[in-house]
């Protein structure tokens, strides 16, 4: 079964709405995904990510508002969407008693692969999983950047036109990442939507668009370099030095000074006007016998803008 809108967005959401008896898990979320775009859904616990992807997914009613994936109603054409999305979980869904072989087939009767398609998408999985010489072996004993390979292609077997991976690269090397990325972009490239979620900052940077989602609203949405740019908007210092928490104490409060954080083995600091904060944390650091390692203006990163907007959310609610 194929998408019906071959030229209208992957996955359309319309101002859409969850409420589990007094909460809104999902407050007037708007997004529209386009057809193989890598689409990135980051967020806090409790954001509401998982709550919109169920709903994508036909699991979950909306209490109001309207969602569309691949063209069908998520409301009223469940099965059809089911129909048209593949689904992996950082749990990578595999039965670890069966053998890599065992699982592709499983799988292929689950998504009702015919036995003759079920052979060539077989031999597609084992490559690009690169286990074409393990395919007797159990799954339980391979590595896990292997397993979640072979999840990713269990997951691709009936050719999905659309992909949801919630935090697919969880507790994986960084190795196995960066190749997992890698399977990312040649789906996407041959024309597979991908939307996916990550705990990664720096997996965000490869998607071509992100959303931020905080409370259950979508905060933030923008192409990795549009959030950073707009973020920029207020200059970002790093700061090295041998007392972090001294320093950090040093700075807060000053008037030149908007926010101050540890990133790394050196300090954040966000500033509106650089010229009169660079004097003013000198001064500050040397008052308080506080040797200067590195002071220098740094572009953001998306922990950076990720950090920073989180945090005026939270400052807004608890005035």
């Amino acid at each position: 079964m194929q998408p019906k809108n071959g030229n209208g967005p992957a996955v359309r959401i319309e101002k859409l709405v969850k409420r589990f008896g007094d909460f809104v898990a999902v407050d007037n979320v708007s997004i529209d995904v386009a057809r193989g775009e890598i689409f990135g859904f980051l967020g806090p616990n409790g954001a509401g990510k998982s709550t919109t992807i169920r709903i994508m997914c036909g699991l979950l009613a909306p209490t109001s508002g309207r969602a569309t994936v691949g063209g069908y109603d998520v409301a009223t054409q469940s099965e059809l969407v089911r129909q048209n999305i593949g689904y992996m979980s950082q749990k990578f869904s595999l039965y670890e008693d069966l053998s890599v072989e065992e699982n592709i087939e499983f799988f292929g009767g689950v998504y009702g692969v015919s036995p003759e398609k079920l052979a060539q998408r077989r031999d597609y999985v084992l490559r690009m999983a690169n286990l074409e010489d393990r395919r007797k072996a159990s799954t339980r004993e391979l590595p896990g950047g292997l397993k979640q390979r072979l999840a990713l292609g269990c997951a691709i077997l009936h050719e999905p036109p659309i992909l949801f991976l919630d935090e697919p690269t969880s507790g994986v090397d960084p190795v196995a990442r960066r190749n997992f990325w890698d399977l990312i972009y040649r789906l996407s490239e041959a024309g597979h939507t991908i939307f996916v979620t990550t705990h990664y900052m720096d997996e965000a940077e490869y998607c071509h668009r992100v959303a931020l989602m905080y409370g259950g609203r979508v905060i933030a949405l923008g192409s990795p370099t549009e959030l950073k740019t707009a973020f920029g908007e207020r200059h970002l210092l790093m700061l090295e030095t041998t007392d972090l928490l001294g320093a950090m104490k040093a700075l807060r409060g000053r008037p030149a000074i908007v926010d101050v954080a540890v990133f790394g083995s050196g300090l954040h600091i966000k500033v509106d006007d650089e010229a009169r904060a660079m004097p003013e944390i000198q001064s500050a650091l040397a008052g308080a016998g506080i040797k200067i390692g590195a002071l220098e203006p740094i572009p953001p990163s998306m922990e950076d803008v990720f950090v920073g907007l989180i945090e005026e959310q939270e400052r807004a609610v608890a005035k």
